[in-house]
């Protein structure tokens, strides 16, 4: 498995994972992530090997709390990287940018949030996955299934610091 497709596979991870959380009406629900979250989880290959995750992330919210900036770093034992990313969300669509240089990956995101849960598409250049999202509280689990890749899905539990 390359470098790049795990790098790739946590950044989408972790740019929808800032935007999952509870809608509200009148207040976009990123206020509530503002602050740092750290976790783990693993990454599943397609050879079938598991590797753990270790992952910090700080969100600034602005605006009226409807937009997140996003920093994050992830490593396992053979690798690591750092995303940035905004999101936006307006009524319960969820849209945004992420890259992560060292790899020159970059790419999209869309998606829909509704309670507690948000399900989206990321899309870059060379890259795609579908993620599902839940967070409760002061927890965020997410998971992953990139498309073409060797990484075969992602799954990470984050909770605020």
């Amino acid at each position: 498995m390359t470098r790049s497709n795990i790098a790739r596979a946590g950044c989408v991870l972790v740019v929808l994972g800032v935007a999952a959380c509870p809608a509200t009406a009148a207040v976009s629900s990123l206020r509530n992530l503002a602050g740092t979250w750290s976790g783990g989880g693993m990454v599943s290959l397609a050879n079938g090997e598991q590797q753990p995750l270790r992952c910090r992330a700080a969100y600034d919210v602005a605006g009226r709390g409807d937009a997140l900036s996003l920093n994050l770093r992830c490593a396992s034992d053979s690798y690591n990287f750092d995303l940035t990313g905004n999101v936006e969300e307006r009524n319960g669509a969820i849209s945004g940018q992420w890259s992560e240089a060292t790899r020159n990956a970059s790419g999209t995101i869309e998606g829909r949030a509704a309670g507690d849960h948000i399900e989206a598409a990321a899309r870059g250049q060379n890259f795609s996955a579908n993620l599902s999202l839940t967070t409760r509280g002061n927890r965020q689990s997410v998971s992953i299934q990139p498309s073409g890749t060797e990484v075969r899905n992602v799954s990470l539990t984050l909770a605020r610091r």
